[in-house]
């Protein structure tokens, strides 16, 4: 190959960064202030760098085989910010890749139709009235990752303002609270910067004031006197599972309703975003976000129930070792997880196939279930041996499951990858609930299994802030609109 063409691939990569490099200010200004959030095929496009945006434009490459670019992109997000758009979540990817195959040539008038909905709509909130405060009691591994991302999303109309984080004991803890904020060993660095106001107990991160409160139990606490009102309030700890235990948060002046991070037990409704969450009700006052396995299977297994049917599964979760095991051999009350998690599988229990019939009674009795916990501090992995009512072969299934993750309501929860080289660590940090792994599909006649990875942390917390988002009336149109 030439010199003269080895240096065109190095000047088209500097043109692009340069594009990028425009387009960061407009995606900005799209998302403060016009409430409008840009993606392309499902990956945000809010405070990326450079090299994340260009990645992002490669990614429609391998899903959907047509080459999309920043020179095909700017033009569009250049159009949105004339629109006067109204709130919204829009995908860009998609747009640009339908704006290509039209053979269209006036990108206005291409947008104008396909966002006629919120075209003009800039002065309409359309998303339920007043920013709503949000409380984290307990502020362990998901209360963390809870707050981060909440953190992100401040602005843009999301409406949900982190105002407090409640944590047991006392004394001059506020240095190592911050500090565990601030740098993760799984998921890296804090996205910003973090100060503490040690004179009245606080973390400011981002330019968001956060109360930091010590208290024993949810009685001892008057959210009232530190400004806050009629919360949120995400129960991190897991130690109250049913309503009778969570209700004592309702006790707190300043607490309006609860949500567990856990499997609710006894009438407590269990959520998982996109498959059941308008199933809470104005009056619901305490609520589940089921499980961070709950949440990978259940869009997947409802997929799967709606095209082919399912008669009956086991899933088995391999699933990274969790706080509640020991670091090395000592006394634990329950079975096998006392010896030491670094060192050993453990076999253990699991409660998600069970747990499936909550979100998706159809299945209610289908499927048993148990779990493998694993040397790895972060991202599980899910295997559906199921039985289906439809045959079907490797690959119409996985064409059918990319589909549904890219083009369906539930492409928030369900991703897919079809790559021979991906490992667990490359699904840190991902915010599906569950990815299909294409590679390892199974599928003979009615007989499939299929391979699930999930990032049990992070991918858990944003289908818990989507539920917080649901239940503060936060409503988005999502365009271009999906059919299935």
């Amino acid at each position: 190959m030439s010199q003269e063409k080895l240096d065109t691939y190095f000047q088209d990569w500097q043109e692009n960064e340069a594009l990028a490099e425009e387009m960061i200010p407009l995606l900005g200004r799209l998302y403060r202030k016009y409430n409008v959030v840009p993606s392309l095929y499902g990956r945000s496009l809010i405070n990326r760098s450079v090299i994340r945006i260009l990645k992002n434009h490669r990614y429609v490459k391998k899903v959907e085989g047509v080459e999309l670019s920043v020179r095909d992109t700017l033009p569009m997000v250049k159009a949105m910010t004339e629109l006067e758009l109204g709130p919204a979540h829009i995908d860009i990817g998609k747009l640009g890749v339908a704006f290509k195959r039209s053979e269209q040539d006036d990108i206005r008038a291409f947008l104008e139709t396909e966002l006629a909905d919120i075209v003009g709509r800039h002065a309409d909130t359309g998303m339920g009235g007043e920013p709503k405060d949000v409380v984290l009691y307990g502020f362990g591994r998901i209360g963390r990752l809870l707050a981060r991302i909440l953190i992100e999303k401040a602005g843009g109309g999301n409406l949900l303002r982190l105002r407090a984080i409640v944590v047991r004991g006392g004394g001059d803890d506020l240095e190592k609270r911050a500090s565990l904020l601030r740098r993760d060993s799984v998921h890296g660095p804090f996205a910003g910067t973090i100060r503490v106001d040690h004179e009245n107990e606080a973390i400011i991160a981002n330019g968001n004031y956060i109360q930091i409160i010590h208290a024993d139990s949810p009685q001892d606490i008057d959210y009232t006197a530190y400004g806050i009102d009629n919360a949120l309030v995400v129960d991190n700890t897991g130690k109250w599972r049913d309503e009778e235990g969570l209700s004592q948060h309702l006790a707190s002046k300043g607490a309006a309703k609860v949500l567990l991070t856990a499997p609710g037990k006894g009438d407590v409704k269990n959520i998982v975003h996109g498959i059941n969450h308008d199933d809470i009700a104005d009056d619901d006052r305490v609520i589940s976000a089921a499980s961070c396995t709950t949440n990978a299977i259940v869009p997947i297994l409802k997929a799967v129930n709606d095209e082919f049917g399912i008669v009956h599964g086991h899933v088995e979760t391999v699933h990274a070792y969790t706080n509640d095991q020991n670091l090395i051999d000592n006394y634990h009350k329950g079975d096998r997880r006392g010896r030491s998690a670094a060192l050993n599988m453990v076999l253990t229990e699991t409660g998600a196939a069970k747990a499936v019939a909550k979100a998706l009674p159809e299945l209610s009795g289908k499927l048993s279930g148990n779990a493998i916990r694993v040397p790895t501090p972060d991202v599980s992995m899910a295997i559906l041996n199921l039985t289906l009512d439809k045959a079907t072969d490797r690959e119409a299934l996985n064409e059918y499951l990319r589909d549904m993750a890219l083009h369906s309501r539930m492409q928030k929860q369900i991703d897919y990858v079809d790559s021979p080289e991906v490992v667990s660590s490359d699904f840190v940090g991902n915010r599906h609930a569950g990815i299909i792994d294409a590679q390892a599909t199974i599928a003979d006649d009615r007989q499939v299994v299929l391979y699930a990875w999930y990032d049990n942390e992070f991918g858990y917390s944003c289908q818990v802030v989507r539920i917080l988002q649901h239940m503060s009336n936060v409503r988005f149109v999502y365009l271009p609109r999906e059919t299935r």
